[in-house]
């Protein structure tokens, strides 16, 4: 079915995505959804650095979590949240 698109096909389908978003707003969406990489990837690196972490982790020394920062691009102070993550001397 999407085997036979050739390069009239592909060039109507643009054609039709800058009508309908218009070619102001593409640059902005391509940005947003660049971010949101970046923002997932960061996450599943933290969610995978915590699971490591707590594996390895002895259950009886509890410790308050140390607060982090996570921005979603260098600079970027609206989209920065903190993040509560164990504090764990025997790996840095």
């Amino acid at each position: 079915m999407f085997g036979r698109l050739g390069a009239p096909e592909i060039i109507l389908i643009l054609v039709v995505i800058i009508l309908l978003f218009g070619a102001k707003k593409l640059p902005d969406m391509a940005r947003s959804l660049g971010k949101s990489a970046r923002i997932l990837k960061s996450e599943a690196k933290a969610m995978k650095e915590d699971g490591n972490a707590s594996a390895q982790a002895p259950a009886s020394n509890e410790q308050p979590p140390a607060q982090r920062t996570i921005q979603a691009a260098p600079g970027d102070v609206t989209s920065s949240r903190p993040v509560n993550e164990p504090t764990d001397t025997t790996q840095r």
